[in-house]
């Protein structure tokens, strides 16, 4: 049983200058990818569930938190659940009854002192129920469909957030952006040094998907803790699937899912090398 907690393997990242990957899990083979990619690997790795995964999945997280946790627990390397993106309170408070150790509470698209005093209330409730808390902190883009090239979270005022909302660990605006489907996104690699010497909690890098492999080797080195994969799986996964549907006799949802999600775990693994600075591993 290796079910973990998130503040357990960041806390272990950090301490080793290591970065520890939280990837999306949308669908069972998600879960089970991750799972065997970790394990393939030989690290720990986060599974997240979103507020927009739970809402696909008839806005009920109990069924797809269980099915996370039950892989994590089974899965032969250290692996925790976290909720992603959550702007829900009721869905948040909803964690704990799921065996979920992490909430990342988005509430960046308020005014700021909105943001201060929305995620100071969820970060005191996290705190009273054994939660680790993540917030959002500068425009990090890419949600709307849009990138935010020249936005960035400025370290005092990030310092100023972090102390006065209590959070546990902080995404920032560093130049990555969500939903990216070319690795083409460049970081400020100075602007990590400067937050990660300024705050006291763990950075977190969202966006990571369209990050080429050098420099999120690079962010990990300069301070990065946490990051943050989704839209690469979704893209590996969707190829296989292709691929597999191009013979028109494939109609047992078993014969194109599973080569997606073998897909799926290689490049789990190719990642996981990647920011544990053992480079792409070919597959065995």
């Amino acid at each position: 049983m290796t079910l973990a907690t998130t503040a357990a393997l960041i806390e272990a990242a950090r301490h080793a200058r290591r970065g520890v990957a939280a990837f999306n899990v949308i669908t069972l083979e998600h879960a089970e990818a991750i799972a065997a990619g970790a394990e393939a690997a030989g690290h720990p790795a986060v599974l997240q569930l979103s507020e927009n995964a739970v809402r696909y999945h008839g806005g009920r997280l109990r069924p797809l938190a269980a099915a996370a946790v039950a892989v994590a627990d089974q899965a032969g390397v250290p692996m925790a659940v976290h909720l992603d993106h959550v702007e829900n309170a009721d869905l948040m408070r909803e964690a704990v009854d799921h065996g979920i150790s992490s909430v990342m509470f988005d509430a960046s698209t308020l005014p700021y002192d909105d943001n201060v005093a929305a995620t100071r209330a969820a970060a005191e409730w996290a705190s009273a129920n054994g939660v680790w808390l993540e917030a959002e902190l500068g425009e990090i883009g890419g949600k709307d469909g849009a990138h935010a090239p020249g936005v960035r979270t400025d370290p005092a005022e990030a310092l100023a957030f972090v102390e006065a909302t209590g959070v546990d660990g902080l995404a920032v605006a560093v130049g990555s952006s969500h939903a990216m489907v070319d690795r083409t996104a460049a970081l400020d690699l100075d602007l990590i040094r400067r937050l990660a010497a300024t705050l006291p909690v763990p950075l977190v890098l969202h966006g990571s998907s369209g990050v080429p492999d050098d420099t999120l080797r690079a962010a990990v080195a300069s301070g990065m803790v946490k990051i943050n994969i989704g839209t690469i799986l979704n893209v590996t996964l969707t190829a296989a699937v292709r691929t597999a549907l191009a013979d028109p006799a494939v109609v047992d949802p078993r014969r194109y899912l599973g080569p997606g999600r073998d897909a799926v775990a290689l490049e789990v693994r190719r990642l996981l090398d990647v920011l544990r600075g053992a480079g792409p591993t070919s597959p065995s």
